[in-house]
């Protein structure tokens, strides 16, 4: 293998840092969606129904101000 002096290195061209930048935040975004993922699917079916109630519980239990007066 053949050392080259410095001045005959080719620089770093920028738009190959930006591909190497825009690799990894694909590959971090991709694991943020698949531990979002499996956390929805670790709910039983009866946890979800519960939730869903709650939820519709609380948004008709919901009066605008001065509505109860």
């Amino acid at each position: 293998m053949r050392v080259y002096p410095k001045r005959m290195r080719r620089p770093v061209r920028w738009w190959k840092v930006l591909g190497l930048a825009g690799l990894a935040g694909v590959a971090a975004t991709g694991v943020v969606i698949a531990r979002a993922e499996r956390r929805r699917r670790a709910y039983t079916p009866e946890e979800i129904r519960d939730r869903l109630r709650n939820r519709h519980a609380e948004a008709t239990s919901f009066s605008p101000a001065g509505e109860n007066e």
